[in-house]
Order: structure tokens, then C-alpha cells, then sequence
């Protein structure tokens, strides 16, 4: 980026919103996800201007990071806690945490017997496939229904926080050979994260609903990315905090009850919720926009002409969606569509990859697997939306046509009546 002068720079970021803007636009008219359009405009970018990806790779750590606290707190501020949706809650946790280690398990075993023969590492490489993307998964979903919309952002949010969990826990204990040592140790590290979470949230809601400055939603987002780089400094399940966080401010009369009642200003915390909607969703869409776009300059074209990759990717693909028809039928019955075809890969697929240390990384690992994958399940979630929405179409169209037909039935019957009357 040397030469590059800060205009250009603040013309090119701009430029990028905007794009980002309109194609978020698009793809609820189409239901291509707009993440497979900012990846094409990074390769774009990339081929026209030659542009160096490899410059580009701590920004977009940084930027997966901050994308993830952003996209985990959206989407758990967005989570009612309520008797009634107890059954949701649980069932897409369950989908979640099966899917999860079914998908892991069998995406080992292809690149086990394809590509790396240590057992440890396959696995280490197989966790970021086996996460679905709540980042693509959450601005998809809107146009379906309310059950099986707040059933998949449920499981996506889920199936984020049981992956990064599952994966630094791998990583943080490699070499270990006590089994119960590790089972102690993942546990106790849950537990402390829980508890302090729990505390931490409540103080910091208690807090800043007495701040009267208007200058304090970026200060309280401030703390929070703070305390997730601290807990993971401390190798802590970070992302717990702030799901719990965002969980006691969205449900604020569920953990605020008897005297702890007395210590909430209703109206203060309205407030805040209403302007942290706002802000971590504006935020996660500019986070995420230049993540997708920076990882599209970042990949290699050429890397895709491989067919053995290719072949590898598609039975990692056809292996997730085994995995997760199962999955579903076994918790949801009949109806798993389109829900079944929506297992997305992305952001946080591409943001543990490279956070793999590295005495795990291996030479024969293409990151051309990557983007196959998360092309093929983007590819296969589009289609299955559009199919679904066309469905709903003509479904309403049909239902129209019923009752014109039952409006005409009326009248003509009316007029027969009023005949024979005559």
C-alpha cells in the first residue's frame, strides 16, 4: 500500500460502503448472499489494481475479531428469553452442537486421508469448516419465517461461540495426553468464564444506564472489545462475555427481578438498547464489509484450477449436509426446509484458519478449500432461498386466486338468491 496517498485511501474505503450498501440491496431482492459479492469485488480489486493480499493479513485478523464481538452482540440482543421459546432455544442448540462435531468429524476424516496424515492437525483444520457463518446466516434468514427465522439465528450464534470454544480448547491443549486433565481444564475454564461474565455484565448494564453524556455506546463497546482481548490474553472463552452481555440487556426483566428490580431505570435502558441496535449493526456491516473485501484481495486465483481440491472440497460439502440433514430431521421433523440447505461457511471459517499456530500449520492445506466451501454453501443457500421465496409466491398467488373465486362464488349465489326471491 506504499505510494497509495490518504485520499485515494479514503476515496477507495468510501467507495466500498457504498458498493457494500447496494449489495445488500440486491441480494434481498435475490437472495445471493452479499458476502460472495464483496469477495468477488476483492478479487476484483485485487486483479485490476495488484493489490498485495499478504499486506493485508493483520488487518484482517483485526477485522474478524471486532466483526465477531459485533456480529455475536447483534445477534444476541436480537434473542428474547421466554418460556415460549424455550423449545427453539433448545433445539438449535442441540442442531448446533451436533452438527457441529458431526461436520468436524467428517471433514477430519477427509482431510486425513487426503491431505494431512497427523490425526491432531485434520482436526485442528476441520473446526472452521464445521461452523456455520452466522455473519452470512443472520441478514439472510429475514425473509423467512419468524420460527424458522429465530430458530437458525439461534443455531448460527450457537454454532460460532461452541466452535471458537471447541477450537482454542483443541489448540490451547495440544500435546496433552491426560484426558481428564483436559475435560477439567475445558470445564473449569467455562465455569470461570460464566460466572465472570455474569458479573461483569450486570456491572456494566448497572453503569452505564447512570451515564447521562450522550458520548458513551462507542465507550461501552470500548469495554467490552477490551474485555474480549483480556480473557483471551487469559485463554478464556471471551465471546461468552459478550454474549451474556448482550443477553441480560436484551432480557433485562428476566435477570433484573425482586430487589435487584429496584436498581433498573426502564427508560435508561430502553434508550441504550434502542441506540446498541442501531450501533452494532452498523458496525457489523462496515466490519464486515471490508472483511470479505480483504479477503477477496487476499486469494490466490490460481489456487482454484486445482480439480484434486476441488473434489476434496465437494465431499467436505456433501459430508456437512449428511451430517445436518440427520441433525435436523432427528430435532425438527417434516419440516427442514429450507433450513437443511442453509449451513453457510465464512467469516468465522476464514478468521480460525489463520489464527491455526504455527507448529500446526501444514504446507499441503490449500486455502483454495476454503473458498470452495464457503462458495458451494453460499451457492447452495442462495438457490434454496430463492426456490423457498418463489414457493411462498405462488402459494400467495394461489391463495388470492381462492378467494376471488370464493368472492364470486358469493356474489353469484347472492344474485340467485335475490332472483328467486323476485
Amino acid at each position: 500500500m506504499d505510494g497509495i496517498n490518504t485520499f485515494t485511501i479514503i476515496i477507495a474505503a468510501s467507495a466500498v460502503i457504498i458498493i457494500s450498501y447496494f449489495f445488500n440491496i440486491l441480494s434481498k431482492k435475490t437472495n445471493i448472499p452479499s458476502v460472495l459479492m464483496l469477495i468477488a469485488l476483492g478479487v476484483v480489486a485485487k486483479q485490476t489494481t495488484g493489490l498485495d493480499g499478504s499486506s493485508f493479513m493483520s488487518a484482517l485478523e483485526v477485522l474478524g475479531n471486532v466483526g465477531l464481538i459485533m456480529i455475536v452482540l447483534e445477534a444476541a440482543l436480537d434473542l428474547e428469553l421466554t418460556k415460549d421459546k424455550w423449545p427453539i432455544i433448545w433445539k438449535s442448540f442441540a442442531v448446533a452442537l451436533i452438527g457441529l462435531i458431526g461436520s468436524t468429524f467428517v471433514t477430519a476424516f477427509f482431510i486425513n486421508f487426503f491431505i494431512i496424515q497427523d490425526a491432531f492437525t485434520s482436526l485442528v483444520y476441520a473446526i472452521p469448516l464445521g461452523i456455520m457463518s452466522s455473519a452470512i446466516i443472520i441478514p439472510s434468514v429475514i425473509s423467512l419465517g419468524d420460527e424458522k427465522r429465530e430458530f437458525m439465528v439461534y443455531e448460527s450464534t450457537f454454532s460460532d461461540i461452541l466452535g471458537i470454544m471447541f477450537f482454542y480448547f483443541l489448540v490451547g491443549n495440544e500435546g496433552a495426553s491426560d484426558t481428564k486433565a483436559i475435560v477439567l481444564d475445558v470445564t473449569g475454564n467455562i465455569f470461570i468464564t460464566i460466572a465472570l461474565s455474569i458479573v461483569i455484565s450486570y456491572a456494566l448494564v448497572l453503569i452505564f444506564q447512570k451515564i447521562k453524556t450522550q458520548v458513551k455506546l462507542f465507550l461501552l463497546i470500548s469495554v467490552l472489545t477490551m474485555l474480549y482481548g483480556i480473557g483471551k490474553t487469559f485463554h478464556l472463552s471471551s465471546l461468552i462475555i459478550i454474549l451474556m452481555f448482550g443477553l441480560i440487556l436484551r432480557n433485562h426483566k428476566l435477570f433484573f427481578q425482586g430487589v435487584l428490580q429496584k436498581w433498573i431505570d426502564a427508560v435508561a435502558i430502553k434508550e441504550i438498547l434502542h441506540n446498541f441496535h442501531l450501533i452494532t449493526a452498523e458496525t457489523a456491516f462496515v466490519v464486515r464489509t471490508f472483511f470479505f473485501v480483504v479477503f477477496g484481495i487476499s486469494i490466490s486465483l490460481v489456487s482454484l484450477l486445482s480439480v484434486q481440491y476441488a473434489i476434496i472440497s465437494a465431499l467436505i460439502v456433501g459430508g456437512i449436509y449428511l451430517v445436518r440433514f440427520g441433525t435436523l430431521k432427528m430435532f425438527r421433523g417434516k419440516s427442514i426446509s429450507p433450513e437443511v440447505y442453509i449451513a453457510p461457511r465464512g467469516l468465522i471459517t476464514i478468521l480460525l484458519f489463520y489464527a491455526i499456530p504455527e507448529n500446526l500449520k501444514s504446507e499441503n492445506f490449500s486455502e483454495s478449500i476454503l473458498l470452495f466451501t464457503i462458495l458451494a454453501t453460499s451457492i447452495i443457500m442462495s438457490v434454496s432461498l430463492v426456490k423457498h421465496a418463489r414457493r411462498i409466491a405462488l402459494k400467495d398467488e394461489e391463495s388470492d386466486v381462492e378467494s376471488e373465486e370464493l368472492l364470486e362464488d358469493s356474489a353469484y349465489i347472492e344474485q340467485e338468491n335475490i332472483s328467486n326471491d323476485d
